[in-house]
């Protein structure tokens, strides 16, 4: 005896049941209570601040907890946007990130490749040698390097002196400062990017230049049109974290050893904003201030990414 079954029923038995909304939550709550810390610290330390500080931004106080805040509407974005000191610092943030390129990308990937043919263990000693300034604080570098650039008694000048070349107030004259600040930055960044590049370098097969030499490709070649397309990634990756972190990285070094000067010619963004925050005791134009840097730098990371999918090489 046939019994018929109905065309709708037929298609549910076929399927599998679908989990209840109970079992998807049971399924969904260890990997939330991995990530729940996480997730806590990243709001306390990142994202409530940053709303306190968009709030604050329009309002007018001096960081005395008796000093009430007083509504400021959107002055401080007109003050901020107005502010004199702004195109001086916007532009040296451009030249500091311009000029780290070359520390971060092509000396690093240059060292990396060569350090490619050295055996294992020397591979390892080399390594650990260029990374060593990376864990140098940037306070006992600026101190460091403070006493090598001194205009009296440092040994660069000396070493000027020497060659016949007259002595330089590296730190004190206008042409140099930038330069300054943007070398010491280079070298502590040096080790970091060179490991970086290291990594994206063993994570490449090594099959495909293997095929490529006995197809008759040079070193060259293999270097140009299979490695470094390889290496995009991490290029990219490298490129990102130089412009989103390069004010970062020299704003101590700014403080300690020209605190902005002279005139102005080493102020970046970040340094601008803490001495209207914490020098002149002006919270709500420096809550303006970062708010705006961080929406431009924002916007920034995102023309990063897209470019990042766009021109990215994988393997597979």
């Amino acid at each position: 005896m046939l019994v018929e079954i109905p065309e709708a029923q037929a298609v549910t038995e076929g399927r599998p049941a679908r989990p209840s909304v109970t079992a998807r939550l049971r399924g969904w709550l260890p990997p939330l209570a991995y990530l729940a810390p996480a997730l806590l610290f990243l709001y306390l330390w990142t994202y409530r601040p940053l709303g306190q500080t968009f709030q604050l931004s329009f309002f007018n106080w001096n960081l005395l907890p008796t000093s009430p805040m007083t509504p400021a509407g959107t002055d401080n974005y007109t003050r901020v946007l107005g502010l004199p000191e702004l195109g001086q610092a916007v532009w040296n943030t451009v030249v500091y990130i311009l000029a780290l390129l070359p520390f971060t990308v092509l000396i690093p990937a240059a060292v990396a490749l060569l350090a490619r043919r050295l055996p294992g263990r020397s591979r390892t000693l080399y390594q650990a040698l260029i990374f060593a300034p990376t864990l140098v604080t940037p306070v006992a570098a600026a101190a460091v390097w403070r006493w090598l650039l001194d205009p009296s008694s440092g040994p660069v000048n000396k070493a000027l002196t020497a060659l016949g070349a007259e002595p330089l107030n590296f730190l004190r004259d206008p042409d140099v400062a930038i330069g300054a600040i943007i070398l010491i930055s280079g070298w502590s960044l040096l080790g970091f990017a060179t490991l970086v590049i290291s990594a994206g370098l063993a994570g490449i097969n090594d099959d495909y230049p293997a095929a490529a030499s006995l197809d008759g490709a040079s070193r060259w070649q293999i270097t140009r049109l299979i490695t470094l397309p390889l290496l995009s990634p991490t290029v990219l990756f490298l490129v990102l974290t130089t412009t989103l972190l390069s004010v970062q990285i020299t704003f101590p070094l700014i403080d300690i050893l020209t605190q902005g000067g002279p005139d102005g010619a080493t102020t970046n963004v970040y340094y601008l904003l803490w001495q209207y925050g914490f020098r002149n005791f002006d919270a709500g134009f420096a809550g303006a201030a970062g708010t705006v840097f961080f929406v431009g730098f924002g916007l920034v990371a995102a023309l990063f990414v897209w470019l990042s999918n766009k021109l990215s090489f994988y393997d597979n």
